[in-house]
């Protein structure tokens, strides 16, 4: 009896393999080696600003032809036309975005309502009474923002407002889905005329909270020579892809809301 049960179990195990081994090439799938040679060209950041969530998700896009080969915002042009070059494809000409904060109203110029000494946190702080500042908009001022920057593009300015250095940041998007305000934004570098406020209050209200909002004057949407402002909710906002970075608007605000971030580092 133990001969047949060994017996059984032989051919058991064997036809087992066999039906493996089968599988195995019936469902075979060839990997493309250009995807781990491409992967090997990406700055290995992994930080999600391209829509993929790591870099050998992305190579493999890339690869298959479902992301453009300039989809990594932290990649060089070097490195992109290396990778260009690689899969002998062609670089479509793009515009360098860069992170801007739309807040200005640090300490100096927004109404705080209460020190805060919890927990150094933006969503914290947001949770607590609706925020530090009068103004329900503003930054909080606790840099969850430049925690999450992992290219040292960004630091907390002496007002307690975020600073962006251009040079330095890879529009990788992680500093937006940081600010529980949704004060920053990812602008083309060569539109750096900004409305530095988010607040939809009415004037009177917003004078009593900063000194620097934006109160839905409508001066710079009447000055704009090319219609690229409109004013809604009480908020200026821009077309970046209809401004042609003139400036007036930037000098006709009675507020200061509006600034070029090229000439003012807020």
């Amino acid at each position: 009896m133990m001969i047949y049960a060994v017996m059984t179990l032989s051919v058991t195990g064997f036809l087992a393999g066999l039906g493996l081994m089968y599988a195995s090439k019936k469902f075979h799938v060839e990997k493309d080696e250009r995807i781990a040679e491409v992967n090997s060209m990406l700055p290995a950041a992994n930080c999600g600003g391209c829509g993929y969530p790591g870099c050998m998700a992305l190579a493999e896009a890339i690869v298959k032809g479902k992301a453009p080969v300039n989809a990594c915002p932290v990649c060089s042009k070097e490195e992109t036309k290396m990778i260009a070059a690689y899969l002998g494809l062609s670089v479509s000409a793009s515009v360098r975005r860069i992170a801007r904060v739309r807040c200005n109203g640090g300490c100096e110029n927004g109404i705080e309502k209460y020190n805060y000494y919890g927990p150094r946190d933006c969503h914290s702080v947001v949770m607590l009474g609706g925020g530090n500042k009068v103004c329900t908009y503003a930054c909080v001022g606790e840099g969850s923002c430049v925690k999450s920057c992992a290219f040292g593009a960004m630091r907390m300015g002496k007002d307690k407002i975020p600073v962006i250095a251009p040079e330095k940041c890879t529009a990788c998007g992680a500093c937006v889905k940081a600010c529980p305000r949704d004060l920053i934004t990812l602008l083309p570098e060569d539109k750096p005329i900004v409305v530095v406020c988010r607040s939809k209050d009415k004037g009177p209200d917003v004078k009593k909270a900063c000194k620097v909002g934006c109160i839905g004057c409508k001066m710079c949407e009447k000055k704009c020579p090319v219609g690229a402002i409109d004013v809604d909710s009480f908020l200026a906002v821009i077309d970046p892809s209809v401004c042609t970075v003139c400036g007036i608007c930037v000098e006709v605000c009675p507020t200061h809301a509006i600034c070029d971030l090229k000439k003012t580092k807020i």
